[in-house]
């Protein structure tokens, strides 16, 4: 049984909506649940115990008795206390958005990285609940309460237990996380040194980035139709118009609501995106809540840091769209048909003008130690002017590839 909120003391982007409850009944068929049924409550405010109120959940356990359901799932993130709450009402087991998401990604990941990341998010998750988990225990009380005599501290003793044990794991997994960046972030300087540039697709999940992806590279990489299908960053080479080559890297889709410890356990992951010279946006062309999904992922590019990155908006599925009026046009706007392969060369020419065009001014403070910087530059960019004092102060136009060599010796950087 499916159930949402839309309160006017929410913000507008936690509210439910028929919309978001589509969307969840999605998630669920993802996790491999089918729905009963779904009640949308409207409220002033959420109600502090049983976030919807008592009549509804009176409603909700009639409906999931006759329809025998096993799960209620809230398509809005409920308290620990609230849980528990609803459990208690229902008689049955009580999941959140967020934990949904979070079951599905734990299916999804398959590499090491996308499993630690999982882990970490799970455990986050878990510690705050952990209370309401051991109830069925007896807890010490210091009054004396309602224990009695001879079976106080047991389940307080455990739960401690478990709290120090979760984090334990939690800490080695964030060890293990930066291990992970690190590794990255020589692997892009490498990248960097060698002048490729890297475009990274976005997008929100199930919008074709995979299936993009497989027909601009020629990889045959598994893409299906279904919520979440890439988790793990997937990167191939793709050839551009120019005769030089690209890396094009695919990201974790993006959805609405997206649990904030998702986004910062894969930000070893996500933070390609700020290192990417161009970013490809895949919009879902055929999806009448395009546009809703689409400034929930330029909301999620600003908060990762990448807000200023070049972007192209290309709009997939355009195969399935009534009429070419129905999506917009402009100069970083393509359209295309990752399926049938229709407008994929006009994509690849617009990436190959963008990474030309998005030539960066620069003021570099370069050691002597690294003089020879400056016969490169002179030789690969535009050298504005070249002055020489406690470090050599450099001026110059340059290009994506060169920027990685250069990088770190950023006057803006440093400041």
């Amino acid at each position: 049984m499916l159930a949402g909120l839309r309160a006017d003391s929410m913000e507008a982007g936690e509210r439910s909506s028929d919309e978001s409850m589509d969307e969840l009944e999605a998630l669920l068929a993802t996790a491999g649940g089918v729905s009963c049924g779904r009640v949308l409550q409207h409220k002033p405010a959420p109600d502090p115990r049983t976030f919807i109120g008592g009549g509804k959940v009176a409603e909700i356990k009639a409906l999931a008795e006759a329809e025998e359901c096993s799960v209620v799932v809230f398509d809005n993130d409920l308290s620990p206390a609230q849980t528990k709450a609803l459990e208690d009402d229902l008689g049955v087991h009580v999941v959140d958005r967020t934990q949904l998401i979070l079951d599905i990604f734990a299916q999804r990941a398959h590499t090491s990285e996308g499993r630690l990341q999982v882990e970490l998010a799970q455990y986050n998750y878990l510690l705050p609940r952990l209370t309401g988990m051991w109830t069925h225990l007896v807890r010490q009380t210091a009054s004396g309460g309602r224990s009695p005599i001879g079976t106080r501290g047991p389940g307080e003793t455990q739960l401690e237990t478990d709290r120090r044990h979760i984090r334990r794991r939690i800490q080695k997994l964030e060890e293990e996380l930066e291990s992970v960046r690190r590794v990255r972030g020589t692997q892009r300087k490498l990248r960097e040194r060698n002048g490729v540039p890297v475009v990274a697709l976005v997008g929100y999940t199930n919008a074709g980035k995979s299936t993009l992806l497989n027909a601009l590279t020629g990889s045959d990489i598994p893409a299906n139709d279904r919520l979440f299908d890439t988790l793990d960053t997937t990167t191939r080479r793709l050839k551009l118009d120019d005769g030089r080559e690209a890396l094009l890297s695919d990201t974790v889709g993006f959805i609405r609501k997206l649990p904030h410890g998702l986004v910062e356990a894969f930000k070893a992951t996500l933070e390609e995106l700020t290192y990417a010279d161009l970013l490809l946006h895949v919009i879902d062309s055929s999806s009448p809540e395009r546009e809703a999904q689409a400034a929930v992922v330029r909301g999620l590019i600003g908060e990762l840091g990448a807000g200023k990155t070049p972007c192209i908006d290309v709009y997939n599925k355009a195969d399935l769209c009534r009429s070419p009026g129905d999506i917009p046009r402009g100069k970083d706007i393509v359209a295309v048909s990752a399926k049938t392969g229709e407008g994929t060369d006009r994509l690849t020419a617009r990436i190959t003008d963008a990474l030309e065009r998005d030539l960066r001014r620069v003021t570099l403070r370069i050691p002597y130690a690294r003089g020879e910087l400056v016969e490169t530059l002179r030789r690969e960019a535009d050298v504005i002017s070249v002055k020489y004092g406690g470090d050599i102060a450099v001026e110059a136009v340059i290009r994506p590839a060169l920027w990685g060599k250069v990088r770190e010796f950023s006057a803006e950087d440093r400041d």
